[in-house]
């Protein structure tokens, strides 16, 4: 496997690193997070002008027909520099389904918007009390002479406070089904919330929610392979960003060693201390292969089976890796490692949280055996 980016992908990667260097420093990232929407449309229309929503999408519909090694450089730089803005589940989520499973009517809707930055969207699929499990059971869509009726609530739905639309799975009477639902729309209730590691998210509720009969997203009863293929483009995605925070988390860690003195001395210079620093720096590049397996699988995997088992072998190592560099991190700065002023500290966090989004690592072995 080619490990190297093409022009392309670097010319990407060094124009979204240099933009986040001068435009999303910490302290401005600070400002972001405690602002009454918790993103900024400067950004977002930022990462739109550089093409970054159009990349997975086709060309047909106005994108640029990439995939997921195409913005694993991206999402490296997006990780280390802990963006908050919603971009994995629009392009890797909401956007993606559209795409996928749209009318021509549907993706002429949506996708020139998102593409362009003045839309967004949100992919409500996790339901309360059923941890990972994508098929949808208590949201539930009844047909009936106008269209749909749309009951039951969503939970950490991340992007929904600020989406215009919502990409919700239902329970419908042949099996899952997708709609396209109006956030605003009467019956829609909103209860938005900040997650842990800054991210704006909501539980939503749906309470007799009418909606038309071109609000459903694909096939009737079809769509649980739908979501099962763009949950698997996004975390590998997600892998992809987790490898550009541990990446800051090592480098910084490691700075820190050479700088800290005590008893005259840089306590980079104790070998044990060597030692585990290399081990994350191993760890790592361990993560980053996995990673990059697993966005050429999602990319090039004719067998739904194979690129699931590629997708949850990565998963597994990101989320253990994650929490052994950032606790190991942590550790390595003494007492500010958790102290707010620190940007290593809400690096751990964003770490902790990527580990358990899609799934954790027991829920990606069990998965992987399943599937072997």
């Amino acid at each position: 496997m080619n490990f190297e980016l093409n022009d392309e992908q670097q010319q990407l990667a060094d124009s979204l690193a240099k933009y986040l260097a001068s435009h999303y420093d910490f302290d401005k990232r600070k400002a972001i997070i405690h602002s009454a929407s918790g993103v900024s449309d400067a950004v977002w229309a930022a990462f739109a002008e550089m093409g970054l929503t159009a990349i997975a999408l086709p060309e047909a519909d106005g994108g640029f027909g990439g995939g997921a090694l195409d913005l694993m450089a991206a999402m490296e730089a997006c990780g280390q520099a802990l963006v908050v803005e919603p971009l994995l589940d629009n392009i890797g989520l909401a956007g993606r389904l559209v795409a996928k499973a749209g009318s021509q009517a549907q993706r002429a809707a949506l996708l020139p918007g998102l593409i362009d930055g003045s839309l967004k969207l949100a992919f409500a699929g996790l339901e309360p009390g059923r941890r990972y499990e994508l098929a949808p059971q208590t949201t539930t869509a009844t047909a009936n002479a106008e269209g749909w009726l749309l009951n039951g609530a969503k939970c950490v739905v991340t992007g929904a406070p600020s989406a215009n639309r919502l990409i919700v799975s239902a329970r419908s009477a042949d099996g899952a089904s997708l709609f396209i639902v109006d956030p605003k729309a009467p019956g829609v209730s909103l209860n938005p919330s900040r997650s842990v590691d800054g991210l704006r998210v909501a539980d939503v509720s749906f309470d007799k929610v009418n909606l038309g009969a071109d609000a459903l997203l694909g096939p009737q009863g079809g769509a649980l392979p739908l979501f099962e293929e763009a949950t698997d483009f996004a975390t590998a995605l997600l892998c992809a960003e987790a490898i550009g925070a541990m990446q800051f988390a090592n480098e910084t860690t490691l700075e820190y060693l050479k700088t800290r003195k005590q008893f005259g001395a840089p306590i980079g210079a104790n070998q044990v201390l060597q030692h585990r620093i290399v081990e994350m720096v191993i760890v790592t590049e361990q993560a980053r292969s996995m990673a990059t397996l697993a966005a050429s699988k999602v990319d090039s995997a004719a067998d739904p089976k194979e690129r699931a088992r590629a997708v949850s072998a990565a998963k597994v190592k990101i989320a253990d890796s994650a929490r052994q560099v950032s606790q190991e991190a942590v550790q390595l700065h003494g007492g500010m490692g958790m102290s707010e002023e620190l940007k290593i500290s809400h690096t751990f966090r964003r770490l902790t949280m990527i580990a358990q989004r899609f799934g954790d690592a027991d829920h990606h072995l069990e998965r992987y055996a399943a599937l072997t």
